[in-house]
């Protein structure tokens, strides 16, 4: 019997910010659909990014060929330009300029948001670095990746953040980092709108990542434990809801269509008909509307 043509199969990826969490499910799942997937970030065994956690972009790659692409990791730190430039110097070189798919998931905010502190009693210093961490990197990064799409005249850049739209999320510097991604998906897209590349952004709802189960003294086995502490997380998701969603979208031939809107992990599973990896279908937002969970425009 012949082996059914993967839907990726060829196609050439760069997820920044691969190490952990959305990264690496999104990493996985265009693997799974049988991409060439560069994995970038700044853990590598034996170099561990200040965050300090275990989790490697080594890792990452390796769980992408497990799955039937070719993971390729690169460390990056992509507030870095030269380090930036140089990924894409040598995606050009290895793939003879090929680059479909780039997706901007980088991060590294976790210790830096001062969640019940106005912006005057927090840390400026932090706040200014979240910025650079999670809107400056994603637009180093766009400007050296777009031209090799723009150069053949197709590609998909998704920003990947936390939220729909642009409500307050909780605390002023975390707000402007997860919007500013929101903006730049929208602003890339009018300017890429004659080239023939696609920007668009997506969001994950209340997320099992590997830090919100540590978080939670819980492990994907047994995640349901937090429920008792905290009774959302019944309605949570595995970072891979989001990340079959985008393997979806980047194997979708009309994903123009979408160009510079906001899409979110539960409507691209009912849109593509797809489950979550534990045979789950979630859907925070039909969960957060019926407990209006944002009535109140100053919570997250």
């Amino acid at each position: 019997m012949d082996t059914p043509m993967l839907p990726l199969q060829g196609k050439v990826a760069v997820v920044a910010g691969a190490t952990r969490g959305a990264g690496r499910a999104i990493a996985v799942s265009l693997g799974e659909a049988g991409a060439i997937v560069y994995c970038t970030g700044r853990s590598v065994r034996g170099r561990l990014s200040p965050i300090g956690r275990q989790e490697t972009i080594d890792e990452t790659a390796e769980l992408v060929t497990a799955r039937g692409g070719r993971g390729i990791p690169v460390r990056v730190d992509h507030t870095v330009e030269d380090e930036v430039r140089g990924l894409f110097a040598r995606v050009q070189e290895e793939q003879d300029g090929r680059l479909d798919i780039q997706v901007n998931d980088i991060w590294g905010g976790e210790h830096l948001t001062a969640w019940g502190k106005p912006f005057w009693e927090s840390s400026l210093e932090d706040g200014l670095l979240m910025q650079r961490q999670a809107v400056h990197s994603h637009m180093i990064t766009s400007y050296y990746g777009a031209p090799l799409m723009t150069a053949r005249g197709q590609g998909l850049i998704i920003e990947v953040t936390d939220g729909f739209d642009y409500r307050y999320r909780g605390n002023l510097y975390y707000s402007l980092a997860k919007i500013s991604a929101i903006h730049l998906a929208e602003a890339m897209a009018a300017e890429l709108k004659s080239t023939g590349v696609t920007a668009l952004s997506v969001t994950p709802g209340f997320l099992r990542s590997e830090q919100m189960l540590d978080h939670f003294g819980v492990s994907e086995e047994n995640w349901r434990d937090a429920i008792a502490q905290e009774p959302h997380y019944a309605e949570s998701e595995t970072p891979y809801l989001l990340g079959r969603g985008i393997a979806a979208l980047a194997a979708d031939p009309k994903v123009a269509d979408k160009a510079g809107r906001i899409l979110t992990s539960w409507d691209l599973s009912e849109e593509y008909g797809y489950s979550d990896i534990d045979g789950r279908r979630p859907h925070w937002g039909r969960y957060a509307a019926k407990h209006r969970l944002y009535d109140n425009p100053l919570t997250p």
